[in-house]
C-alpha cells in the first residue's frame, strides 16, 4: 500500500506559515519502516480540494489530509469530501457527543455554566457534520474528531486538523492501528557512489538495463556541477528493498567499471 498526503490551506501556499507536515509524516512513516509515496499542496479552494480528494478516493492509497476541518467560513474539507464522494453531510452522533463533552470541559475550567442551546456552542457542532458513513479520528488533545472517508475506488483518506499538536498523534494513531501489518514492509536501503567525468546520457541505458534486471529496485541520478568536495559529479545508485539493494549496486558498479568511468567514495543509507 501507498502513503499520501495532502496539505490543504492557502496560509501555506502563501508562505504565512511554513509546512511542518510533510517532514513529520515523512518521519513518522520511517519510524515503522513505511514510506510517502506522494505528497499534494491545495489553497483554499472548493473546486481544487474536490478534484484533489476526487483523485484519492479513486485510488488504492492511504491518504492523510491535514486542515480545513473547521467550521469557519474558510474550511472546506468536510464540504469538498462529501462532495468527491457524492454522499450528504450529516452530523456523526458521535462526534456530537464528543463536542458536547469537550464544550462542558471548558466551561468547567472556565467556571462557567454549560449552555449548550448558546448561538455559538450550537455552531460548533458542525466540527462534527461528516459525509455520510465517515468513520471517527479519535483527537487526544481536545477531543474534538477527525474522520476517515473510504471511495468507491478503494482510497481512503483520513482527515485530521491543521495543528500539528492534533494532526500528528491523530496520524501515529492511526499508523499503528489499522496499518500497524505494514509496519517494516516499505523498508528500502540506498546505495550509491560517486562518477566523475560522466554524462547522464552515456549512462542512461545502464541504468535502464538496471532497473529491467532487479525488480523493485529504482536506480537514482543525482548531477551536481559545483559540489565543495568532489566539484562536477554524478552520484549514482539504487533505491531497493534490504534483501536485493547489494546486488543490484554490484550489477551498476560492474556496468560503470566496465564503461571505464572513474568512480569516487560510495554512499549506503
Amino acid at each position: 500500500m501507498n502513503f499520501g498526503l495532502i496539505i490543504i490551506g492557502d496560509e501555506i501556499l502563501s508562505g504565512k506559515r511554513e509546512d511542518k507536515h510533510l517532514p513529520k509524516v515523512i518521519e513518522l512513516l520511517g519510524e515503522r519502516g513505511l514510506a510517502l509515496s506522494w505528497a499534494r499542496y491545495v489553497g483554499d479552494d472548493r473546486g481544487a480540494i474536490t478534484a484533489v480528494l476526487r483523485e484519492a478516493f479513486a485510488g488504492g492509497d492511504a491518504v492523510f489530509s491535514c486542515g480545513g476541518i473547521g467550521a469557519t467560513p474558510d474550511d472546506h474539507t468536510r464540504q469538498c469530501a462529501a462532495a468527491a464522494l457524492g454522499v450528504e453531510l450529516a452530523l456523526h452522533p458521535r462526534a456530537r457527543e464528543l463536542i458536547l463533552e469537550r464544550m462542558r470541559d471548558v466551561a468547567a475550567e472556565q467556571g462557567t455554566s454549560f449552555e449548550p442551546d448558546r448561538p455559538d456552542n450550537v455552531h460548533r457542532l458542525n466540527m462534527g457534520v461528516f459525509p455520510a458513513g465517515a468513520e471517527l479520528i479519535a483527537n487526544p488533545f481536545n477531543k474534538i474528531p477527525g474522520f476517515s472517508c473510504r471511495g468507491s475506488g478503494g482510497g481512503t483518506v483520513h482527515f485530521v486538523p491543521g495543528f500539528p499538536v492534533m494532526a500528528w498523534p491523530m496520524i501515529a494513531t492511526l499508523l499503528d492501528g489499522p496499518y500497524a501489518s505494514l509496519h517494516g514492509s516499505g523498508r528500502r536501503e540506498e546505495r550509491s557512489v560517486i562518477v566523475y567525468g560522466a554524462m547522464e546520457a552515456t549512462l542512461t541505458p545502464l541504468m535502464e538495463a538496471i532497473e529491467a534486471q532487479f525488480e523493485g529496485v529504482k536506480v537514482f541520478s543525482l548531477p551536481s556541477v559545483d559540489h565543495p568536495v568532489h566539484g562536477r559529479h554524478i552520484e549514482l545508485g539504487v533505491k531497493a528493498p534490504i534483501a536485493g539493494a547489494a546486488a543490484a549496486f554490484a550489477a551498476l558498479r560492474a556496468g560503470l567499471e566496465a564503461h571505464g568511468a572513474r568512480l569516487g567514495p560510495e554512499l549506503v543509507r
